[in-house]
């Protein structure tokens, strides 16, 4: 190795290991964070460094940076840092300390938000499960071994990473939205609340902390706010600064449920209105969601995609165009940040829901222009006056000129789609594609350690989350009868029913109600019957008052209903016989090494508890890669021995609550706007490019309730094409506004295209019109008028080129229709 690559490597090895260096004063004062005695107004981006891999954080991150973030706010998850009491894991996907680093080496700070208490839709809220078995433990509140916080606080002080020590971590968060919760603990809450103050502020981090959704807060930790919406939130005093610590970019995906879709106009607006209306530091929840690998995923029932519908998706692409109008907004904001530090808003009204907030100190002005309206309206302002979209916000850095409205969208829009190729068997190919070896995996009791009791046993407390897993299993003598009837009550969160060695029947709760109730039709035998219950949950309860004493499994009642001589056998408490999780769970099969693997007679399909395992060369080249689970039922999937968590693609999403168009305005929630309505929640599993070898690789898989693996495909993502559709009364690009103000020069609406890779060029010009064209991406159509000089013009500005701009002018295109307002749409293709 030459010199000047051993100086890059030491180079390298500096970004990533040893922190750059930052503020090292952080306090606040009632307008913000003050760094080194500054006021800033910052923005925020939540990634969750366990829902992606160590692989994929530098790109996040500086794409994170690229769309205006400051701040990378993160939880941190108790039980994957210490799955066994007094064990601890910082490894992989686990490195704390390096994930921290790599946000110091971009140049951005962190807020580090160590709860105990995480929620996240993470298994058990972040809570490790040996936990509930400590005797007399009572979580939330003021117990030793809630202590965690320290070993977080002393692991980030040994390597200099708060910004009291020159690191990036500039604010911690204690707890974790426990004031909506407080009411059900009682008066143990207020004393909890002072102790984990107390405890944090103790800790001598030398930053802020603060905790949100928690209006007692006491001083000096800052109460922050969680929500859609956050312009009405007050800190509860007038010494702490207005904090909005999630902002929910979306929502999150439930098996069983469609998927969420919050539209960046509504999203935006928000975000201003905070500004407007006096707010300083910003979080996005999430700007990266990632993926719920293994059983992370908490819920219950919520997916292995934790997509978000985030600026940056599950795969780490960038989410056009929520990923750059938000940039736009984010610029426009800075652009009144003198303002905003400087003194308070003066806020006014304009007329029905029409709001005015001004920042102004001797030469310094900006000011927000809202309509929370869900019409248009026209206002005037300072002598000026502006027309206001419904639910939109005109941000004006002058108090005169626009730089930006939040309903006008000028930044691109992408449209991704995914490219199935199917399984390529390493060795020698056969005519099927791919070989299936597999296993079948015994039903009912099959492990030495299994034990037999009296009465039905709660899951959690009796698996303590080894496994998803628990039998039940019973021997009776019994008549059989014609019309015969198991009734079976569970807590959830679902459950299979085997009589005699055959699949009876299955139930399944859902999101919102994850016990189970099912009368299974039966067939039994005269004399000795079998009856095996397997019991499943599908990611442990992680929000609400006492949600550890929720419970999952079969509690009871276990009913043979209509006997042969029309009685009913109550089975609850007779003596069952137990074992947690599976005998092939045990012997490692999920790595694919172990086992006695069948690949010489027929492969076994649409058969309930089968594992399956076959080799495959990886798809080429560098696009995100997922799997497509259609074909199968319901199971758990291991990429070269990693999990990449549940799969379960039979359970689909209610017929209604779907439409073909989202109004943004007017107030968002989660079951606005949403997608996939009546199709399986999640057919697609994200496989990280890092767990894939270039040759050899293999998938294991253990199907749950039946499926056929020949049906599984493998799916590439890229981006399709890029477009752009923008306005005569859009307000010139927001990074024009320098020059617009300085020079004098009458500055134009742009369309803006940019090729989503390197070394990428615009290959052809799909659409291009100038005058009324309509539609979306991917399916604009031209309008009543149409200048026929566009697509030329447009060809000429970007084919061949990484990216282009064409400025909105009948001096450059004509007027095909004088008096009309006109508008620019064009969709490219880049390679």
């Amino acid at each position: 190795m030459r010199t000047s690559q051993i100086l890059l490597v030491l180079l390298w090895f500096f970004c990533i290991y040893a922190p750059s260096s930052f503020g090292a004063n952080v306090t606040y004062d009632h307008r913000a964070l003050v760094i080194d005695g500054k006021r800033r107004v910052l923005v925020s981006g939540s990634i969750h460094y366990p829902r992606s891999t160590p692989e994929m954080w530098p790109d996040l991150i500086q794409k994170s940076k690229d769309g205006g973030l400051d701040v990378i706010e993160t939880y941190v998850f108790w039980n994957l840092h210490e799955p066994v009491r007094g064990q601890y894991n910082f490894e992989g996907r686990g490195d704390l300390v390096k994930f921290v680093k790599v946000v110091a080496a971009a140049g951005l700070y962190v807020h580090l938000r160590i709860g105990p208490y995480a929620c996240a839709e993470w298994n058990y809220g972040g809570f490790p499960l040996w936990l509930h078995f400590i005797p007399g433990i009572q979580f939330r509140t003021d117990n030793k071994p809630f202590e965690f916080t320290a070993k977080i606080v002393d692991l980030m002080k040994q390597e200099n990473l708060y910004a009291s020590q020159g690191g990036p971590i500039i604010l911690s968060q204690i707890e974790n939205e426990y004031g909506n919760i407080e009411a059900d603990y009682g008066p143990a809450a207020k004393s909890y609340i002072k102790w984990a103050a107390s405890m944090a502020t103790s800790l001598g981090t030398g930053v802020p902390w603060v905790m949100c959704q928690q209006q007692n807060a006491p001083d000096p930790i800052i109460n922050a706010c969680n929500g859609f919406y956050c312009d009405q939130f007050k800190p509860n005093s007038n010494t702490k600064p207005k904090i909005w610590t999630e902002g929910y970019t979306g929502w999150f995906l439930a098996f069983g449920d469609a998927v969420p879709h919050r539209p960046v106009e509504d999203l935006a607006f928000a975000v201003a209105r905070f500004y407007q209306r006096g707010g300083t530091f910003q979080n996005y929840y999430m700007y990266h969601g990632g993926t719920n690998f293994g059983r992370a995923s908490g819920g219950p029932f919520v997916a292995s995609s934790y997509d978000y519908d985030a600026p940056i998706d599950e795969y780490g692409f960038i989410r056009q165009p929520k990923w750059g109008h938000l940039k736009d907004v984010h610029k426009a904001i800075k652009l009144c940040e003198e303002a905003l530090i400087a003194t308070d808003p003066t806020i006014t009204s304009l007329g029905p829901n029409i709001e005015a907030a001004v920042y102004k100190t001797g030469v310094v002005c900006a000011a927000f222009l809202a309509n929370i309206a869900t019409s248009d309206a026209t206002v005037t302002f300072n002598g000026n006056s502006y027309h206001l979209p419904a639910w939109s916000v005109s941000i004006l850095p002058d108090c005169k000129n626009v730089v930006l409205n939040t309903a006008k969208i000028t930044s691109a829009s992408m449209i991704s789609s995914f490219t199935t190729e199917s399984l390529k068997d390493v060795g020698s190919l056969d005519d099927s594609g791919s070989r299936w070896s597999w296993i079948s995996e015994p039903i009912g009791i099959s492990k030495a350690d299994s034990f037999s009791t009296f009465g039905l046993l709660e899951q959690i407390n009796t698996t303590a989350d080894r496994s998803d897993y628990l039998w039940y299993s019973l021997s009776i003598d019994l008549d059989a009868g014609a019309q015969t009837f198991l009734h079976i009550k569970s807590l959830g969160h679902a459950l299979h029913a085997f009589i005699n060695g055959k699949l009876a029947g299955s139930g399944t709760g859902n999101h919102e109600k994850a016990n189970v109730e099912v009368d299974i039709p039966i067939t039994l035998v005269s004399g000795k019957n079998t009856i095996d219950l397997l019991s499943l949950t599908v990611g442990l309860q992680n929000y609400g008052a006492f949600f550890d004493t929720w419970g999952a499994g079969i509690t009871g009642p276990v009913i043979l209903k209509c006997l042969k001589n029309g009685s009913n056998v109550d089975l609850s408490s007779k003596q069952w016989t137990y074992q947690v999780g599976l005998k092939n769970e045990d012997l490692g099969l999920s790595s694919g090494c172990s086992g006695q693997w069948n690949s010489q007679s027929t492969l076994p399909t649409n058969q309930p508890l089968t594992w399956y395992k076959t080799n495959f060369v990886a798809p080429s080249g560098n696009n995100p890669v997922a799997i497509d689970f259609t074909g199968m039922g319901k199971g758990e999937a291991w990429v070269n021995g990693q999990s990449i968590g549940r799969y379960w693609p039979t359970y689909a999403s209610p017929k209604g609550g779907c439409t073909d168009s989202c109004n943004y305005r007017g107030a968002y929630d989660a079951s606005k706007c949403l997608k996939n309505c009546g199709k399986p929640s999640q057919t697609l599993y994200h496989v990280p490019r890092s767990w894939l070898r270039p040759d050899r690789n293999t998938l294991v898989l253990f199907e749950e309730s039946g499926g056929n693996p020949k049906q599984i495909s493998f799916a590439t993502k890229q981006i399709g094409s890029v477009c752009s559709h923008v306005s005569e009364s859009h307000p010139p690009p927001v990074d024009s506004w320098n020059s617009n103000t300085e020079s004098g020069r009458k500055v134009v609406p742009v369309v803006s295209l940019e090729c989503p890779y390197p070394n990428q060029v615009v290959s052809s010009i799909k659409f291009a019109s100038f005058g009324t064209p309509l539609g979306t991406c991917g399916n604009f159509k031209h309008g009543l008028c149409s200048s026929n000089k566009a697509l030329s013009i447009v060809q000429k500005a970007c084919i061949g080129s990484s990216s282009c701009r064409i400025e909105l002018s009948v001096n450059t295109f004509g007027d095909p229709c004088k008096g009309v307002a006109k508008s620019l749409a064009v969709e490219a293709s880049c390679a």
